[in-house]
């Protein structure tokens, strides 16, 4: 962004080439940061009029400008010019054509240091929007939870049925995921969360500029309202850390939407048949009639590609800059807009297609009712009778290959069965096998039981009410 036609009409006989205007140009999607580019001339302008670079009468004539332009992009009459690359040449060119003391309003800045303010605002802005998305989607998942409480399906580990857990302990695990998710997040927005105006291009300025000012003015501040500004020129204006934190973690979100997605694309399948998505979030066949497909998920688990080659796409740009400022950061932007309008929007739809699900009960009991998913509770049950874990292990082993050996369920197996293969196995082992029970003994905390999902539904719900969760 240091060469443009308006920064080359002193040091250049001529204006770039054509293909290279083209080449060069980042209107094309840096416009988006009109508002944040605004906010910060704002706030520039009026600590220059504090230290007496302007006159009050300039700063009111700028800052009209400056919104009559906002408003004009807003409703989208302003008309952006590719030859002027970017949005900050933009704004500055038709505020100086408007206002003539709009040509001071780039004394002490460089678009080194005022892309650097804009992107972090614009980041701010944008976590904020993406936290309360995030809430939201907890609710969905617990208000789902909680309309089917009582509904018991398999846990599975490799994909095999493994032990009977709560409809709703497994979406609460996504909860949980989410949570960290908004600790991240927030970790990220705490980093950003520091003024580089006054940086310069690299650094600072002979003038005698107040950045504690500017930073007050746009929020840049810690819990107690003090002013945070970049302590070091050279950082403050090639600093991109906190865009990686953002999208490393933003990467990390998306993994967990993927993976809620397989949950989702495998329980509506006709094998498992655990759940039902309504019409508005799922497609048809243009060949077969009778299918419905749950497109929502499957897209979110393929969008999550994208957040992730995002991602390495920042790291491996900034891998190999120097100190400062490198035209390459140009570059960063698409990346972080693309990142952040796709994790927004899978959020987003994610929730809105739970709020439109249902349960099916009978094919999740079904399915949750292989006594095999008890395995586990015989042998605690061996244990609780002074039996080591590991020998408790090897009995029920011998249990499973004895009911399998002659076509029996477990839960069918008979007490001399049972005690022919162990002695310890008494008369009320046929009652380890009632599913509704065996919930019921899981009560440690974190647990699948009826009473601690009950629990964990009742403190997620006064979380989420309570406001924003800090991980």
């Amino acid at each position: 962004m240091s060469s443009s036609p308006v920064s080359r009409s002193g040091r250049f006989t001529s204006g770039p080439a054509a293909d290279v205007a083209a080449f060069s140009e980042s209107i094309s999607f840096d416009w988006r940061l009109w508002r944040q580019d605004i906010r910060g001339s704002i706030a520039h302008a009026t600590m220059l009029q504090q230290v007496g670079i302007l006159t009050k009468t300039e700063l009111k004539a700028i800052c009209s400008g400056l919104k009559s332009i906002g408003q004009e992009i807003e409703s989208g009459a302003f008309h952006w010019k590719p030859e002027l690359e970017d949005v900050h040449m933009n704004i500055e060119s038709e505020l100086t054509r408007r206002v003539p003391a709009g040509a001071k309003l780039h004394t002490a800045r460089s678009r080194n240091d005022q892309v650097a303010v804009d992107i972090r605002l614009w980041l701010r802005d944008e976590l904020d929007a993406l936290a309360e998305e995030i809430r939201t989607l907890q609710r969905s998942l617990v208000g789902l939870g909680e309309r089917y409480s009582t509904v018991i399906i398999p846990g599975y580990t490799h994909l095999q049925r493994a032990q009977p857990v709560a409809f709703a302990h497994h979406l609460l695990a996504y909860v949980e995921m989410l949570d960290r998710d908004l600790g991240r997040l927030a970790d990220c927005r705490e980093r950003a969360n520091v003024c580089p105006l006054g940086s310069g291009a690299l650094a600072g300025s002979t003038l005698p500029i107040d950045r504690d000012a500017v930073a007050v003015l746009l929020g840049f501040t810690d819990a107690k309202g003090n002013a945070r500004v970049t302590q070091n020129s050279m950082d403050g204006v090639s600093d991109r850390d906190f865009l990686v934190e953002f999208a490393a973690a933003a990467a990390l979100l998306a993994v967990h939407l993927s993976r809620l997605s397989e949950d989702i694309i495998l329980w509506v399948s006709s094998e498992f048949g655990f759940i039902r998505i309504a019409d508005a979030y799922t497609t048809g066949s243009s060949l077969m009639p009778q299918k419905k497909n749950p497109d929502v998920a499957e897209l979110t688990r393929g969008k999550s590609a994208r957040v992730i080659g995002n991602l390495m796409s920042l790291l491996t740009l900034l891998k190999g800059l120097p100190m400062t400022y490198n035209r390459d950061l140009q570059e960063d932007k698409q990346r972080v807009f693309d990142t952040a309008d796709t994790v927004r929007a899978c959020v987003r739809l994610t929730a809105a297609m739970l709020d439109h699900t249902t349960a099916c009960p009978d094919a999740c009991r079904a399915a949750a009712s292989d006594p095999l998913l008890l395995a586990t509770d015989l042998a605690d049950y061996l244990v609780r009778k002074g039996m080591p874990f590991r020998q408790a292990h090897h009995v029920v082993g011998s249990v499973v290959a004895f009911a399998e050996k002659w076509g029996k369920p477990l839960n069918q197996l008979t007490v001399a069965e049972f005690q022919s293969l162990d002695p310890a196995f008494g008369p009320d082992v046929p009652a380890l096998f009632e599913l509704q029970a065996a919930l019921d003994r899981r009560q440690t905390t974190g647990a699948p039981g009826s009473s601690e999902v009950t629990r964990q539904i009742r403190l997620w719900k006064k979380r989420l009410a309570a406001g924003p969760s800090k991980g």
